[in-house]
């Protein structure tokens, strides 16, 4: 039974991933978005097509994982204050949007079905929400999750997840299924999300921080990306407990997190969980989507599609100008969040066990918002001039990991003054460490050191490479290779790379790597040295950089005839000795 069982998760495995492979390469390359490719490649294996994969629900309760690290990444980059200066927007307009989007929904609902006021508003608030697992991706590809637009976007979904609790109190309340076992009153689940959120809080300030330093004194990578994924499996198991959104949970864990020197390393070690389990969690998507149920009312699963985008996107427009957007800002907001969400399929499952709707009814609604959100990446490709602001100012500022011009990778002796002019001429810098009591020490004295290995190409990503324009390795000892300096050109081309090296072995290895400057760790300071000990000497300007030129000079010939000859021994006579002068 047990090798039956692997068997079939082998099957689903290879047919799934070689689907979503197939179809996300080629949306991609058509310029359509892998979430299409996701949503098609699940259709076409689900049970309502060929039918090759079944257990979508099952499969859906696993990849709603992603959207759990999805939310646990953001909140990594939300620290306390931002979010705290963001309460207008998500208290304020995220309020107005659920409410004011999910009771014209219902209306809309209402009355074009026949349906009772109950059963229109057990449909039509979940309407009201849109899909976080499509929106945050998209404003992160396109670079404006920073960007004031994506922050009234990302405070929309936030409390949209906050939303959640009052739903299931409301639905709760309409009730009509006397075997349905009654929940908890809704003050009650109020409470609880308080408690919860206050213990997540606590936990994140005197165990999660402290077990990260522990971890981060130890040297285990492998240990890192094991708490990372406990940190965020725990915070949500704790909020599903109490029947609240886990991606709420992990999103305040994240926010724990965020000034924490472990950020960019937390990032780069949950991006990839992240990233596969979305990726399922669409496919998922796109197995319930019950072609019968459409297939039988065709007009009015494609009619009230319609309606639903065109019903949102007027209400988040009208908010977006009345919260002083430009009008383009604001067309591009409500499109954005046009589509229904992923937390439709719940709530609409609660109601057909309310007895609130009957079953083919949710299986309609829910064909509906996978429908939905098919149609958000062709608006946003078809409105793209509409929206278009010709002179920015959102474009214009851009989005900045820290605002960092230069990332500094090694915060030692050698990395610290070089930080420190850079600074001095008022040019941002990522710093970037390993060495947890440097970075403590560091914190002392008011500089912000990130934790993590700055010789991985997905960290370098994280803190902000791609936007930086340079990138200097002040690395201690001999880790820098030639092949790691091309991945890192190669990843990103825009920034140049400084080096510092051991010794003129390392310099004569790395010749051939793309690195714009190079400098020995003692070089510079041995030479400064040797002017002020000739200055103290009483020789002249002119004498000592006569001095300074003709080691140069030396120095440079010997390492080009060791590069050329591939021996360290090389040009040993070029070396300025006491006999060698004498001979002279």
């Amino acid at each position: 039974m047990q090798d039956h069982s692997q068997a079939f998760l082998l099957r689903d495995g290879f047919l799934l991933l070689g689907t979503a492979l197939a179809f996300v390469l080629l949306f991609r390359r058509l310029g359509l978005g892998a979430t299409l490719g996701y949503l098609l490649a699940g259709a076409i294996l689900g049970p309502y097509m060929l039918g090759l994969v079944g257990d979508p629900e099952n499969k859906l309760g696993i990849a709603e994982l992603g959207i759990t690290f999805l939310l646990f990444i953001v909140g990594l980059e939300l620290a306390p204050r931002r979010l705290w200066r963001m309460r207008s927007e998500i208290f304020g307009l995220g309020l107005l949007q659920v409410t004011l989007c999910g009771l014209a929904v219902s209306a809309v609902i209402y009355f074009t079905t026949g349906f009772s006021v109950a059963a229109s508003l057990a449909l039509g608030l979940p309407l009201g929400l849109s899909s976080t697992a499509q929106v945050l991706p998209m404003l992160q590809g396109a670079g404006r999750l920073h960007t004031p637009f994506g922050e009234r976007s990302f405070a929309i979904l936030l409390f949209q997840d906050l939303s959640i609790i009052p739903l299931i109190t409301i639905i709760a309340a309409m009730n009509r299924n006397p075997h349905l076992p009654e929940g908890p009153p809704g003050w009650i689940l109020v409470l609880e999300t308080l408690a919860a959120i206050a213990g997540l809080i606590l936990a994140g300030r005197f165990v999660i921080r402290p077990l990260f330093r522990l971890i981060g004194n130890l040297g285990e990578r492998e240990m890192f990306v094991f708490a990372a994924l406990f940190t965020v499996i725990a915070s949500a198991a704790l909020m599903q407990a109490l029947g609240l959104s886990t991606a709420l949970g992990a999103f305040i864990a994240g926010v724990m997190l965020a000034d924490t020197p472990y950020r960019h390393e937390l990032e780069a070690d949950v991006e990839p969980f992240r990233t596969l389990l979305l990726g399922l969690f669409f496919m998922s998507v796109g197995m319930m989507l019950d072609l019968s149920a459409i297939a039988e009312r065709p007009l009015f699963v494609a009619a009230m599609a319609l309606a639903l985008i065109a019903v949102k996107s007027g209400v988040i427009f009208l908010l977006g100008l009345a919260f002083r957007m430009n009008w383009r800002s604001a067309l591009a907001l409500g499109l954005l969040l046009s589509q229904g969400g992923e937390f439709g399929f719940v709530l609409f499952a609660q109601a057909k066990d309310a007895w609130l709707v009957d079953p083919s009814a949710a299986s309609l609604f829910s064909a509906i918002v996978t429908l939905s959100m098919v149609t958000t990446p062709f608006l946003m490709m078809a409105t793209a001039r509409i929206r278009e602001m010709p002179t920015s100012k959102e474009t214009r500022e851009g989005p900045r990991r820290d605002g960092a011009r230069a990332l500094v990778v090694g915060y030692g002796r050698f990395g610290q003054t070089v930080a420190q002019v850079l600074i001095a001429a008022e040019i941002e810098v990522t710093l970037i460490d390993t060495d947890i009591e440097m970075i403590d020490v560091a914190g002392g004295f008011g500089a912000k050191v990130w934790f993590g290995d700055g010789t991985r190409i997905d960290l370098l990503r994280q803190a902000g490479a791609g936007e930086a324009q340079m990138i200097v390795f002040c690395i201690d000892g001999d880790q820098l290779s030639e092949s790691f300096l091309q991945n890192v050109h190669q990843a990103f081309p825009d920034a140049r790379i400084l080096a510092r090296v051991y010794d003129r072995r390392t310099m004569i290895r790395l010749m051939e790597a793309p690195v714009a400057f190079m400098v020995r760790e003692v070089m510079e300071s041995a030479v400064a040295m040797a002017r002020e000990a000739l200055d103290d000497l009483g020789l002249s300007l002119q004498q000592i950089d006569a001095a300074e030129s003709t080691y140069r000079a030396s120095d440079k010939e010997r390492l080009s005839i060791q590069y050329e000859t591939g021996d360290i021994r090389a040009a040993r006579d070029r070396i300025i000795t006491q006999s060698l002068r004498d001979a002279h």
